[in-house]
């Protein structure tokens, strides 16, 4: 019995750990890949009649907004951007991206874009050329080099309708922002020739914003609303994903409870074990009883049996849960190897891996639970034990 409830209590602990630790690090990962891949805060202009009296939400006056917005503490910078969806097209494949127009100063600005571990090409030739996501290039089959064809609905207009523009652009930078929804459906153009392409001459659609602390955004709002003024808003990250990050916040307290009662369950062998080795020493119990020993030492004995079986198995819990957070790669890939690959589908869960990251907070909150878990289950038998009248004790024996 007390083999079965250290191994036990050593599991609880370990899955614990281990859950905490991917739950942690999912989450840093997910928010990093949001903040290092796009804007903090976004600027965008109401819908408004122009000169022609056509609907737009474009930003003429893009240039002296950016310089307002920058000028407020806590922004590190601000970049005019335009958007559009086009067809992209190469070697008989096509896809549906998204076109982004940013200059090459404001795509280096974002560090999950442009990173030299995870990038392919010289991004130095941006300015030649397009930036395509690694997605898109797999899905199509394009290298760095290469011409890429854009159709955008969107193009000249002519006496008898609208006609399609087609472009051909170089692929001179392959990236990966870790995120599967960015690097399958994004492209980066440089901002001038974006304008032109999509007809926003003199215009941008949006202003991106990037702040020193993304996440002090309740600070920052305020000064931004008043350097825009009227006319526009403004979309924050956590807009976009809040509600992912509290469901997701959700799950992680639940899955906390569910696996705090996991070890509750397995602290509870400690009892039935107690309990049998109280019935068992009754008539030990009786002498040291009768020779003068106190309820509080019986007690105490009884206390501590139960309490190191909690300590060994929490330790133990506590190695194999450290040791599986930090090799999670090389026992992910062997997981996968072993189900023969597509254990894990970016397409549904949106980043390529399984993170884990062990925090001290992650690992001291499981070894407080399970400890504090141990001693409260000892009590009862314990006290059982000290409160067994040494007469019966021998008498039963």
């Amino acid at each position: 019995m007390t083999w079965i409830s250290l191994i036990g209590i050593a599991l609880a602990v370990f899955a614990l750990i281990a859950t905490l630790a991917v739950r942690s690090g999912f989450r840093t990962e997910f928010v990093d890949t949001i903040l290092g891949a796009n804007a903090h805060v976004t600027y965008y202009s109401f819908t408004r009649l122009d000169e022609a009296g056509n609907s737009t939400n474009t930003i003429a006056d893009y240039t002296a907004r950016a310089d307002a917005l920058r000028a407020v503490p806590g922004v590190t910078h601000v970049a005019p951007v335009v958007r559009g969806q086009v067809l992209a097209g190469f070697g008989g494949r096509n896809a549906g991206v998204m076109v982004v127009g940013m200059a090459a100063a404001d795509v280096a600005a974002l560090p999950r874009i442009v990173d030299p571990e995870t990038g392919i090409g010289d991004f130095a030739r941006y300015g030649d050329g397009i930036a395509v996501g690694a997605g898109i290039a797999r899905q199509l089959g394009l290298a760095v080099g290469d011409s890429l064809r854009l159709v955008s609905p969107d193009g000249a207009r002519t006496p008898f309708g609208t006609s399609p523009r087609v472009g051909v652009y170089e692929v001179a930078y392959i990236f990966s922002a870790g995120r599967y929804d960015i690097d399958a459906t994004r492209i980066y153009m440089p901002f001038t020739e974006a304008q032109a392409y999509f007809n926003r001459d003199g215009v941008a659609d949006e202003i991106e914003l990037l702040l020193d602390d993304p996440e002090a955004l309740e600070r920052v709002m305020p000064r931004l609303w008043q350097a825009a003024g009227p006319g526009g808003a403004f979309q924050t990250w956590q807009d976009r994903s809040g509600a992912f990050l509290r469901a997701l916040e959700v799950e992680d307290n639940v899955m906390f409870v569910i696996l705090s009662v996991l070890v509750l369950i397995a602290t509870m062998n400690i009892v039935s074990g107690l309990i049998m080795l109280v019935k068992n020493k009754q008539a030990d119990i009786g002498i040291l009883r009768t020779i003068g020993l106190s309820e509080g030492s019986v007690m105490r004995v009884f206390f501590i049996c139960g309490t190191s079986v909690g300590v060994i198995g929490t330790a133990a819990g506590v190695v194999l849960g450290c040791l599986f957070a930090l090799n999670i790669d090389a026992i992910f890939a062997l997981v996968n190897g072993v189900s023969g690959g597509g254990v894990w589908d970016p397409v549904i869960r949106g980043i390529y891996y399984l993170p884990a990251e062990l925090r001290a907070g992650d690992v001291l909150t499981a070894v407080a639970l399970s400890l504090a878990l141990s001693c409260v289950v000892t009590i009862f038998p314990a006290r059982r034990a000290a409160r067994l009248n040494p007469v019966e004790a021998l008498r039963d024996a």
